[in-house]
């Protein structure tokens, strides 16, 4: 059984083997979703997507995205992604020098604006859903035991561990060094203990500062709990984290935030991710993460058709 014809590419960077790798599927139409479950398994990258017909024909589609572990809602580089591939196959057309297209996922209608140049998507930005901030983890010195570092490393940062979602929910954990941030070594035998089935499934850690000239903040996400053990770039996870920097005051804005979160740095996939927020009398108005994006090639996935396995004797 022929499946169909997927696209892979990076996310988040402007050359081959950086950012966040992705596999796109135009022609999801028909597609069972525990075959679709089990194609990203397969491919084991952090994410893999699925394009199909919108309900509303007022939207450009619906899109569903697949960790290795589970369906999401809404992921940043996925989304970014995918409009980057439609774009460059033709199925999304240039309008001038922007065209805004709307995906429908989990969370519900996610604009996306691609600028082109020289007719080919460049940088594409996603507005984000506006931030829910939820329950705040007061252990610190847990949390830098499942990271192996020093309950310090947090704490000297005078900031909380907090659970902020633009619609997936995650723990951030402030650290005090680009030098802690390289000691990190997740330890998945205590995230088990402490935060299985917690309200966030991701740790996203970060520091202010960065290895690479013109980024603002350093950042590494675990997630576990979706097959994920260190994600090189999490789009999803940069449009709460400049609501939180926003909430507490980290970076000082005027009317809109704007900064650049590297990311994968560790894992030798440096990633920049361009975020804005925009904000009013302390009330987050606006959020919007944005890339760009590399072809990386393509392939043809086929399936034979087997017996499922406790028929097989």
């Amino acid at each position: 059984m022929r499946i169909g014809h997927y696209h892979l590419l990076d996310v988040f960077t402007d050359r081959a083997f950086g950012g966040n790798p992705l596999a796109v599927f135009t022609n999801g139409d028909g597609i069972p979703d525990a075959t679709m479950q089990s194609i990203a398994r397969e491919l084991n990258l952090s994410e893999t997507t699925f394009v199909l017909p919108p309900d509303d024909s007022q939207n450009t589609c619906r899109v569903r995205i697949f960790t290795p572990g589970s369906e999401l809602p809404m992921a940043g580089h996925p989304t970014i992604g995918t409009a980057f591939v439609l774009a460059r196959e033709g199925l999304v057309r240039p309008s001038d020098a922007k065209t805004t297209i709307v995906f429908e996922e989990g969370v519900g209608p996610v604009p996306v604006s691609i600028d082109w140049k020289g007719g080919a998507p460049g940088f594409i930005e996603m507005r984000q859903p506006l931030p829910k901030f939820g329950p705040r983890f007061e252990d610190a010195k847990s949390i830098a035991e499942m990271l192996s570092l020093e309950a310090r490393d947090i704490l000297e940062t005078n900031l909380p561990i907090e659970v902020v979602s633009c619609g997936v929910p995650f723990l951030f954990v402030p650290i005090n060094s680009l030098e802690a941030m390289e000691r990190i070594r997740f330890r998945l035998d205590l995230w088990d203990h402490m935060l299985l089935g917690w309200a966030a499934q991701g740790v996203f850690v970060f520091t202010k500062g960065g290895r690479f000239s013109g980024s603002d903040v350093h950042s590494r996400m675990f997630a576990p709990g979706l097959g994920v053990h260190e994600d090189p770039a999490t789009g999803g996870a940069s449009g709460p984290l400049g609501c939180y920097l926003v909430r507490h005051q980290v970076i000082s804005p005027e009317s809109e935030l704007r900064f650049v979160s590297e990311q994968g740095i560790e894992m030798g996939r440096p990633s920049f991710i361009k975020i804005r927020i925009g904000h009013r009398r302390g009330e987050i108005t606006d959020v919007r993460v944005g890339g760009t994006c590399q072809y990386m090639g393509s392939g043809i996935l086929e399936l034979a058709d087997l017996p499922p396995l406790e028929q097989r004797a």
